[in-house]
């Protein structure tokens, strides 16, 4: 028996044999031609082929995971016809006397770097469609084989360096009851396909498909994020009975979905959904979210050759607000620049992109930008309930300059006769520490607070998230954090403000018992999160957690609060 470790990706336990998934050799050998003619036909009839296919795939997955999923599907064809990526592979094969599949090699990878160079763990996943697009092509131009994972058709685990959405959209859940991967995140397509699927699904194991063999008995827990391979019989009844209570549970959570979120004591605290795009307000009713507590804009701005203008803004923002029926929905204005690209803003490269030119630094700057998204917002704040939130504040003065041109763009639409909601709540993101020190004064100038943990975190342990060899600096439960996230809800309460949390800490099991009894009023995490957080709270009670936050925020190391957490009786 071996254990693995890696990432809980998709709930539950699977108990099956392994089938390994292993893509053929893309390596791109040859790379001059003679004919530019002759390649440039090969590259037309392997783009055909592949949106052929892709449709294909797209038709399969709406029917069984509905148009949500689907639209996955629709970004890859999109890419397919993407004119950034299109043209200089064929410049390139025109120009430079080089092979279809070394032109589109070779432009793809530089697509690939800038994504996966960004800070948002969003955006890195999107490094994985432009692969995924890319094997698909090259499939093609190379003449390679490839297994079709919906040619599976026993029982099994499916084990693979990683899964690409197409083929775990390919998955059938008749036969492969998990999967585990070598790379890969919560955030990745293949990690959120798993959940839609409810295939349990452990990822980022590192070396899982060297030390399996095809037909090994395999456990993955994806509660836990472990596989287990050549299990001992008693410990596959132990897991088996493991799996039998997740699914109870499952069953018991959902009876929860149309209830407010409160404390065994009666205390009712708001849980919200952290959302990037319209389409995804589906899942946040689904999951009985109560709002919308983070709305990441930038996605409207991303994926484009252009900047988008006020009336697609408008349209996006009025159909978030109609689908939320009135329940909150914070928008957060564009948060861009730095190391989250957008080529055609020209930006310049900064040696330190995340204390760099970013963000509302940006839109105050370009108020070009700025004032065009406003002046949507402002007209979409009819149609429900909005509230707006700008990112990486400060300084006083930056949010006095924001609220400054809201006025002027409010004012301006007045005048020329379009509505506009007197009741829109105004607020700042919290990731700067000056800015939680400083809680008391802006306190008495915003409507509310929203921590982003994420960068909160990184700033005060001045530990970079992304580099792995300070990865352990980055410690949600420290007491430095605890005591920050205090302060700016004392500060808060005080002025008869409310304060949420949008950071990933704001649907961890182990931070949630410590937020409910800092006084945290709102907690923003991902949709499939919401349930399982709503079930932990109706455990909690507000007072006892008081006692405990308070006992926290004594203790000298993050160990030493986890470890208070894990000993009270959830």
């Amino acid at each position: 028996m071996l254990k693995i470790t890696g990432i809980a990706a998709s709930a539950g336990v699977a108990i099956a044999p392994a089938f390994k998934l292993e893509h053929p050799d893309y390596t791109v050998k040859q790379q001059h031609a003679k004919d530019s003619a002759a390649e440039l036909q090969r590259f037309e009839e392997a783009l055909a082929a592949s949106v052929q296919e892709l449709e294909a795939i797209k038709e399969r997955t709406q029917q069984e995971l509905g148009a949500k999923k689907a639209e996955i599907f629709e970004s890859h064809l999109l890419i397919l016809s993407d004119p950034e990526l299109l043209t200089p592979v064929r410049d390139k094969i025109a120009n430079e006397l080089v092979t279809a599949e070394f032109a589109l090699d070779e432009t793809a990878k530089q697509f690939i770097s800038m994504f996966e160079n960004m800070k948002s763990a969003y955006l890195r996943e999107r490094a994985a469609d432009m692969r995924d697009v890319t094997k698909r092509v090259l499939t093609h131009l190379l003449g390679v084989k490839y297994v079709n994972p919906a040619e599976i058709s026993t029982e099994v685990i499916v084990v693979a360096e990683d899964l690409t959405p197409s083929d775990t959209a390919q998955l059938n859940r008749q036969f492969v009851k998990g999967f585990t991967t070598n790379i890969g995140g919560r955030t990745s397509h293949s990690a959120i396909m798993a959940r839609s699927l409810e295939i349990p699904a452990v990822v980022g194991t590192k070396d899982v498909l060297s030390q399996i063999e095809s037909g090994d008995l395999l456990i993955v827990d994806g509660l836990d994020g472990e596989v287990i391979i050549n299990p001992a019989p008693e410990l596959v009844a132990e897991y088996e009975a493991k799996r039998d209570r997740h699914l109870r549970q499952i069953e018991e959570w959902k009876k929860l979905r149309d209830l407010p979120t409160v404390s065994r004591d009666g205390v009712h605290v708001e849980l919200a959904a952290n959302i990037g795009t319209p389409n995804d307000v589906a899942g946040v009713l689904e999951n009985g979210g109560e709002g919308v507590g983070l709305y990441r804009t930038e996605f409207l701005y991303m994926g484009r050759t252009e900047l988008p203008s006020e009336d697609v803004q408008f349209q996006a923002y009025k159909t978030v607000l109609e689908k939320m029926e009135g329940k909150p929905v914070v928008v957060r204005t564009l948060d861009i620049g730095g190391d989250k690209e957008l080529p055609y803003l020209d930006l310049p490269k900064e040696m330190n992109p995340f204390l760099g030119f970013r963000a509302v630094r940006l839109c105050l700057d370009r108020q070009d930008i700025f004032r065009t998204q406003l002046r949507a917002l402002l007209r979409a704040s009819v149609y429900g309930n909005l509230r707006i939130m700008f990112p990486m504040i400060a300084t006083l003065d930056e949010f006095r300059q924001a609220k400054a041109l809201l006025e002027e763009e409010k004012a301006k639409l007045v005048g020329e006769g379009t509505a506009v909601s007197d009741s829109i709540q105004l607020g700042i993101m919290v990731e700067i520490p000056s800015t939680a020190v400083l809680a008391d004064q802006f306190a008495q100038e915003v409507d509310f607070f929203s921590i982003g943990t994420n960068d909160l975190i990184q700033y005060t342990m001045a530990a970079d998230r992304m580099n792995e060899r300070v990865s352990y600096l980055y410690q949600p439960y420290n007491p430095a954090i605890l005591r920050l996230v205090k302060m700016v809800i004392d500060a808060a309460h005080k002025e008869g403000r409310w304060v949420g949390m949008c950071g990933e800490m704001a649907g961890d099991a182990t931070a949630i018992p410590l937020l409910l009894g800092l006084g945290l009023d709102e907690f923003s995490m991902s949709a499939t999160s919401i349930l399982p957080a709503r079930s932990q709270i109706s455990k909690l009670s507000k007072a006892e957690m008081e006692k405990l936050a308070a006992e926290a925020l004594q203790k000298r190391t993050a160990q030493e609060v986890v470890e208070l957490v894990q000993a009270i009786k959830q």
